[in-house]
């Protein structure tokens, strides 16, 4: 698994691409935005694009970090299109428990 951050307009993007499953690639992604949060970070859109397939730890991390990241006056949105990605989102529910949108742009706009 990969993933890079940049920033727009005071937002960070993070772009994950690979497998987000159990083991060090759930933790890897943890890891890389409890960083940003710690760092000040308060707005993130995390890109699921890229990712092939995600299992109930990748989700936990997601779950996590958005709680964490509200509970520090943040905020997490999801870009993730159509997919299995989006699928297990959707069954899981947690497309309604944090913002998810098909395109990088709308995520973006939607902190406006």
């Amino acid at each position: 698994m990969e993933i890079a951050v940049r920033e727009a307009n005071g937002i960070r993007v993070v772009s994950v691409t690979g497998r987000l499953t159990i083991g060090t690639t759930s933790e890897r992604l943890h890891e890389a935005l409890r960083k940003l949060a710690e760092n000040g970070a308060r707005k993130i859109v995390l890109n699921l694009d890229g990712v092939a397939q995600m299992d109930t730890t990748g989700i936990a991390a997601l779950v996590r970090n958005s709680l964490a990241l509200a509970r520090a006056g943040g905020e997490l949105r999801l870009v993730c299109g159509p997919g299995r990605v989006r699928d297990a989102l959707t069954i899981t529910r947690l497309i309604e428990a944090i913002p998810t949108f098909e395109t990088e742009t709308a995520a973006l706009a939607n902190f406006s």
